[in-house]
């Protein structure tokens, strides 16, 4: 199994080699760390599609605030092991293997965008092994969200009717993407690419990079999912549950945030005047981290 050295700082964490827990079934998982190794633990879960090398984003962070990101690619995103048949209720099947292998016993989580389901989900499932949620710029139910994107009910689309044909899109996507500026990467989650700091950027197109780099079915499948329902007991989300929300983003419209809130009983809604998809978690993780654990 390997091992993480967090303790020793390098000028790119965003290129560290994964530690891999097996599962009991012989699933790998992989997952980065991030921030000093004796902090307090949380989970960092990435968007659709995306990798654990989103968590580099929340280093800064992490160790002005004495937290230890753990940041698992789901499966079959990154070097985890694919599961086409998984749901969003298996969520907690893919973060436990991991908080064991570290032996942390109780973790906060922090979900971005299509990270979001899987908190809540994990959440329910692994009960008091949950301090509490932050959702980021967080995908909502469909029945939730109101206006769709159209990008969004495109690729749902595919990924039910010709799931081959859009692993291949994805394939391409990240061809495309390998050989342009991050710029190309930042403008599916930015209004305005060239605001985004450079060294943010560069996390950006790793992370969508990362996520495509052995397998496409981790996308396939959330995209699959993103039109359906959850599956998840809301009611049975125990952990108080922050929900941080752009006003002007139009990946995630904030009506869907909105309703979110309102359906879990441990709800706050925080909402950042003017910020779009990506601008929400850059703006959130600084006070997201801050939460005593």
């Amino acid at each position: 199994m390997a091992t993480t050295d967090s303790a020793r700082p390098e000028p790119t964490p965003e290129r560290r080699a994964p530690s891999v827990v097996r599962t009991d079934d012989g699933r790998r998982i992989a997952y980065a760390t991030y921030g000093p190794p004796t902090g307090d633990p949380l989970v960092f879960l990435h968007g659709t599609p995306g990798s654990r090398r989103l968590g580099a984003l929340l280093e800064p962070s992490a160790r002005a605030n004495d937290v230890r990101v753990v940041a698992p690619d789901r499966p079959g995103y990154g070097r985890s092991s694919p599961e086409p048949d998984r749901t969003v209720g298996d969520a907690a099947a893919s973060v436990r293997p991991v908080l064991d292998d570290l032996g942390v016993e109780r973790a906060a989580l922090v979900a971005f965008s299509g990270g979001a389901p899987h908190a809540l989900a994990t959440a329910a499932s692994l009960g008091d092994r949950v301090t509490g949620v932050d959702l980021v710029a967080g995908a909502t139910l469909p029945s939730f969200g109101g206006d769709t994107p159209a990008v969004q009910r495109l690729l749902s689309g595919l990924a039910a009717a010709t799931p081959s044909l859009l692993g291949a899109l994805f394939r391409g996507q990240a061809w495309v993407a390998s050989r342009a500026d991050s710029s190309c990467v930042v403008a599916q989650y930015a209004e305005d690419p060239d605001a985004v700091p450079e060294d943010a950027a560069t996390v950006v197109k790793e992370d969508f990079l990362a996520a495509f780099e052995r397998h496409r079915s981790g996308a396939v499948t959330e995209f699959r999912d993103a039109a359906d329902d959850w599956g998840i007991d809301l009611d049975a989300v125990d952990p108080p549950v922050r929900l941080w929300h752009g006003t002007a983003d139009p990946n995630v419209p904030i009506a869907g945030a909105e309703r979110l809130t309102e359906a879990l009983p441990t709800a706050e809604l925080r909402v950042l005047d003017g910020a779009d998809h990506l601008g929400t978690l850059l703006r959130a993780v600084p006070e997201a981290l801050s939460r005593p654990r």
